[in-house]
């Protein structure tokens, strides 16, 4: 099974499975618990439309991970097919700008010290 995931639209989190028969039950996890379970609609020829409705508890300031997966949650036979990263809030930005302010320090630095190990100094 392959899942394209299409992002989320008016609270719903969309996509696209290839499966070569009927897919199992597909839950929406946060947090280590289902939040949601996923719709299927057969699109033809091993192809299934998923849309999950996202709960708005999940959607809430901060930063939230959400996994799609196959079969039953916990089970040693589920399995992971997607997972979609929610940013929200003001919060989250600045987050998100110290995050970025640090890479950039990070790739200044390995700049300067390629260049002078170019140089040979």
């Amino acid at each position: 099974m392959r899942f394209e995931s299409h992002g989320v639209l008016a609270g719903c989190w969309n996509g696209t499975l290839q499966a070569s028969g009927q897919p199992p039950r597909l839950s929406v996890v946060h947090r280590g618990q289902v939040v949601a379970e996923a719709a299927l609609l057969d699109a033809g020829s091993g192809i299934w439309s998923v849309t999950a409705a996202l709960p708005a508890s999940v959607i809430d300031n901060g930063v939230h991970s959400l996994l799609l997966v196959g079969g039953d949650p916990g089970s040693p036979a589920s399995q992971a097919l997607g997972s979609l990263t929610l940013v929200a809030g003001t919060a989250a930005g600045g987050d998100l700008l110290a995050e970025v302010a640090q890479l950039r320090a990070e790739l200044d630095l390995l700049k300067r010290e390629f260049r002078r190990f170019a140089a040979g100094g």
